[in-house]
């Protein structure tokens, strides 16, 4: 019975050594490709909370196309539609909170980086009589192609 708590010492000890570093607060493995990953991605949800379109347009591909999941026409967005939807109704919108936790990065042999995570966002929006606020809470997947030493969102946004 005295050696029970030096067994579990010595096997909490021995998962630990072969535990693999994560990227703190994420559930994503340390590695200097994925830091590069979070950090581009970092400068997107910041990019969200300040409203800064030029940003946002400046993270975007120019072949930025997405279906929306599904197969109907009227909710695809390519690279003008989200534009126009940035320079538009986007601008409206106040008080912008977008929370990231990154689950996954995936690189791909076709050369995209998919990036898993959940998000938190609230946003304002002007209502009838007052300024309403917006929550949503979802799983979502960026889906990005590198260009030069950076990266562009190809989807997802």
């Amino acid at each position: 019975m005295r050696f029970l708590p030096l067994a579990l010492l010595s096997a909490a000890l021995s998962t630990a050594a072969c535990s693999k570093p994560y990227i703190p607060n994420t559930d994503v493995e340390d590695t200097t490709q994925n830091r590069d990953v979070i950090l581009f991605c970092e400068k997107y949800r910041h990019a969200l909370e300040d409203k800064n379109v030029s940003e946002l347009l400046k993270l975007m591909s120019p072949g930025y196309f997405e279906d929306g999941g599904n197969t109907k026409n009227e909710d695809d967005a390519d690279f003008d539609k989200i534009r126009e939807f940035l320079t538009g109704d986007f601008l409206r919108t106040g008080g912008i909170r977008y929370e990231i936790r990154y689950r996954r990065v995936t690189f791909t042999q076709t050369k995209h980086v998919y990036v898993d995570y959940t998000y938190a966002a609230a946003w304002k929006l002007p209502g009838v009589k007052q300024d309403e606020w917006h929550h949503r809470v979802a799983d979502n997947r960026l889906d990005l192609i590198p260009q030069g030493d950076t990266y562009r969102i190809v989807a997802g946004m």
